[in-house]
């Protein structure tokens, strides 16, 4: 079998909330795969069945086989899991603690010592392992964490908000880690940093309302989105924010007009939303000449997953 995970027809129900409906996926051995959804779309709901914290209304789920009603205490076996908030004991040092939960385990005396050295090496933790944790950063921290759920040698590693509350640099880092985890076992990471899953993640699922509403790879999910958007970049002086919205959202085929961050603060970047495949370019250009602006930039607007996230989730 080459399915880590696979879910069929899953269905929760609370009282008279329904928070997964009728939800289907498969997860492949080997695969970093990414997890997503807004707040309240049932993303959580799934990875508590997936972890036998809950149990579902119908349907089935498998971990590495096993079904998580009939086979729970193989699933827990075969699973490693990093909740948001990781519970870690404070006053013990980053070996005794990964020792404890190796024991705890039952991981093999032979094969203890050496499985926890090469957790600590692949977590990045082995110039930390004396430091008791109550004094490490909180992306050490997170390491710990990293390094707690997979000590067992588990088939797959559920991840949730790995980097919640992590600075740029400490981000970075633990992509990094995540990255070295995934090439030896299968990963599932939910995450509302799209950008981290568009740079980590072989296959992305996105949910909403409890149902599957995409599957595929990142840049597969990018070109479907297939959206003849445009970037116009103005002079500043001379050009005024609203103006500029005005003028250029009453262009036939255009839809929608919106401020676009840059770096550049003499130019004012503008997003402009187009209906359809027509070119508006003529007549932007037209228009803006006629206005007496001058025009220092215009391009087709390049796409990622966080826009096809917005398109599918809010339909903007």
């Amino acid at each position: 079998m080459n399915d880590a995970i696979a879910v069929e027809g899953l269905k929760k129900r609370f009282a008279e909330v329904e928070a997964v409906s009728g939800l289907s996926f498969v997860v492949r051995r080997g695969e970093l795969f990414g997890f997503l959804g807004p707040n309240g779309a049932g993303k959580t709901t799934m990875m508590k069945i997936l972890t036998t914290f809950i149990s579902p209304t119908a349907g089935t789920a498998k971990v590495a086989g096993y079904d998580v009603l009939d086979d729970s205490l193989e699933v827990r076996r075969r699973l490693g899991y990093l909740p948001e908030q990781c519970p870690i004991y404070d006053d013990v040092t980053v070996y005794e603690y990964l020792e404890y939960v190796a024991e705890a385990r039952d991981l093999p005396a032979d094969r203890l010592q050496q499985r926890l050295y090469r957790t600590l090496e692949l977590c990045g933790l082995t110039g930390r392992v004396d430091q008791i944790i109550g004094t490490l950063s909180k992306g050490y921290r997170q390491r710990v964490g990293l390094a707690q759920a997979m000590i067992h040698e588990p088939d797959v590693l559920i991840l949730d908000e790995p980097t919640s509350g992590l600075d740029p640099n400490q981000i970075v880092e633990i992509r990094e880690v995540i990255k070295r985890i995934g090439r030896e076992k299968t990963v599932i990471l939910s995450t509302h940093i799209l950008s981290e899953v568009q740079a980590t993640c072989d296959r992305v699922v996105i949910i909403n309302q409890g149902r599957l509403i995409a599957d595929g790879t990142p840049d597969d999910l990018v070109r479907q989105m297939g959206s003849n958007d445009l970037v116009v970049g103005l002079k500043r002086s001379g050009c005024k924010l609203e103006e500029a919205r005005e003028l250029l959202g009453k262009l036939p085929g255009v839809v929608s007009v919106g401020e676009q961050r840059g770096e550049e603060l003499r130019t004012l970047l503008l997003r402009l939303g187009v209906g359809g495949k027509q070119d508006v370019r003529p007549e932007l250009f037209r228009a803006v000449v006629e206005r007496g602006w001058v025009l220092l930039e215009l391009r087709r607007a390049e796409h990622n997953l966080e826009d096809v996230f917005r398109q599918l989730t809010t339909g903007k």
